[in-house]
């Protein structure tokens, strides 16, 4: 399921895993070098001989979400649920991203509900999915509907609904620097778009209420 991204990638292209013109980790970390020179450090000082080789790891790690297909993590349902059909939301799911304009922490949590119709996925995969966006450079926005469109597109429920709010790093480690400001996107398809009640709903149930 690889697709080559594309500077407009179609709507469906988040469903897939990318495929990018990878560099040699030798390049990489020569770039490292080149930025550790361009701050006004010296790349060959004890410090950071190893930081490039180091950097190349992490952003192996943080940027692993291009490696790995969110649609794959939901392939698998189930449909032994004992007629349940209502709401289920997973509350509360920490994620780390980085933002596409300056590569800095994007840190939040994400809350996501849907309403099955007829199968159920396992609460973890929901988890999966949010990670390998976020393991993705991102907008917050951008983030939070591929999120509701994925799992829409996939388990085709009656609505999905998709609540994130973070802490921009761009906005607090620069800039305006206004620490401690939050981020609240949403999202909502299906029943929760059409139906404000279902969006209240969700909403109360995220905030912890009856």
């Amino acid at each position: 399921m690889d697709a080559v991204i594309k500077k407009l990638m179609p709507q469906s292209a988040y469903m897939e895993k990318p495929v990018t013109d990878r560099p040699s980790e030798a390049e990489v970390e020569a770039a490292v070098r080149t930025l550790l020179r361009w701050t006004g450090d010296n790349p060959d000082r004890e410090g950071l001989i190893d930081t490039p080789k180091r950097v190349a790891k992490a952003f192996r790690e943080m940027f692993g979400g291009y490696d790995m297909c969110p649609a794959e993590e939901l392939g698998r349902t189930f449909e032994e649920v004992a007629g349940y059909d209502d709401l289920v939301i997973v509350r509360d799911i920490q994620f780390h991203s980085h933002c596409e304009h300056h590569m800095v922490p994007i840190i939040g949590k994400a809350h996501v509900g849907y309403l099955p119709d007829g199968k159920v996925v396992g609460l973890s995969k929901i988890a999966r999915v949010v990670d390998i966006f976020a393991h993705r450079l991102q907008t917050q926005e951008a983030l939070t509907a591929q999120i509701a469109g994925v799992i829409q597109d996939v388990l085709n429920p009656r609505g999905v609904a998709v609540m994130i709010e973070a802490e921009h790093m761009c906005m607090a480690m620069r800039g305006i620097r206004k620490q401690g400001s939050t981020t609240l996107t949403s999202t909502f398809t299906g029943v929760f778009k059409d139906t404000p009640e279902e969006q209240v709903r969700f909403v109360t149930m995220v905030r912890g209420g009856a």
